[in-house]
């Protein structure tokens, strides 16, 4: 049994200094009213009960010029004694959010092992390397506009000890909050147009998941999709989310995550959900299915157990007063696992 995680940890750069050591201090770290102590001992306990051999971290610490996120994660590992003790980095991006991959190297083998060609600035429409620039004609005036990830998913090519091969793609997609507008229909343009982008990021996603399921790879797709069926009014405008499209369409060969799979089915509420932050001018709470872990027909086969470790809908994470107040204290996500036998 392998156990797979994805982890949205809110403001995980803030808690280490430079050289990667903790900042466990009594200062205010980046969540609202929590220490960096507090949310370093918050962390430390839910990624201890989590147990995961494999842990898609989004918003991980930075990597730059000044700093090294993933000796970050390894003095993390390390001082909590996680299993998780090996850390990968794909592309470095420039928001101080990386996407890094924690492994159990005892248990599995992991590599970065990215697909496609590189491109310059022009791009291509053909699934280029996710560093590079797509084009994709956003507004339907036949001119193909040129389209980034600011933060490339990581690819992962991934071995179990007992030599099954598996394809990781860790994704953080996210659309832009309409900076520098400022009149009604100013932030409705941009904010049509930063959707416009994410669900072009989403085409080009889609089109590397396309080029694994034709070739009959096993493949995972996990992490911070920012949307989900039915979360805003631009789903309407646009007819689908961004999950709809990576997970394919009816007649395509599809991925599958039962949360999504819920949602989609539009029943009514209570539907399940991943995360859970305050939202202005009053500070209440939205919960929302922001998170997931999206497996290909073969995986799926296998019966795994998906599980989101959310600190009210989960009897066990509620019955732990530890556990709970620690996902509460840790970040505005809450882990989501996969077991699978392999």
């Amino acid at each position: 049994m392998i156990r797979i995680a994805t982890y949205n940890v809110e403001w995980f750069n803030s808690l280490f200094d430079d050289k990667g050591r903790i900042e466990a201090t009594a200062e205010w770290s980046g969540r609202q009213d929590v220490s960096k102590a507090e949310q370093v001992a918050a962390l430390g306990h839910v990624f201890q009960a989590m147990n995961a051999d494999v842990i898609m971290v989004i918003e991980a610490p930075d990597i730059s010029r000044s700093r090294d996120g993933t000796q970050a994660l390894r003095n993390f590992a390390d001082h909590f004694g996680l299993r998780t003790r090996a850390v990968l980095a794909g592309f470095a991006n420039e928001t101080q959010q990386e996407i890094l991959l924690m492994y159990d190297p005892d248990r599995v083998q992991a590599k970065h092992d990215p697909k496609g060609t590189p491109t310059g600035k022009k791009g291509k429409t053909a699934t280029p390397r996710f560093d590079g620039v797509f084009r994709w004609d956003l507004d339907t005036d036949a001119a193909p506009e040129p389209i980034t990830w600011s933060k490339p998913p990581l690819e992962v090519a991934l071995r179990t000890k007992g030599g099954r091969a598996l394809r990781l793609i860790g994704v953080h997609a996210k659309s832009k909050a309409p900076h520098g507008a400022r009149t009604p229909a100013e932030i409705l343009r941009v904010n049509i147009e930063n959707r416009r982008k994410q669900l072009a990021q989403c085409i080009w996603l889609r089109q590397r998941v396309e080029q694994h399921l034709e070739a009959k790879d096993d493949l995972i797709v996990l992490g911070d999709f920012n949307d989900g069926p039915g979360l805003d009014e631009y789903e309407k405008l646009f007819g689908r989310s961004s999950i709809e499209i990576v997970m394919g369409e009816e007649g395509a060969i599809q991925l599958y995550d039962p949360h999504a799979r819920l949602a989609l089915s539009k029943r009514v509420p209570p539907l399940p959900t991943t995360s859970r932050f305050r939202i202005p001018p009053d500070g209440h709470f939205l919960a929302a299915l922001l998170d997931y872990i999206m497996v290909s027909p073969g995986l799926a086969a296998l019966d795994p157990v998906w599980r989101i470790w959310h600190p009210f809908d989960d009897p066990a994470c509620f019955a732990d007063d530890v556990l709970r107040e620690s996902l509460l204290l840790a970040s505005d996500h809450f882990p989501v696992t996969l077991d699978i036998k392999l």
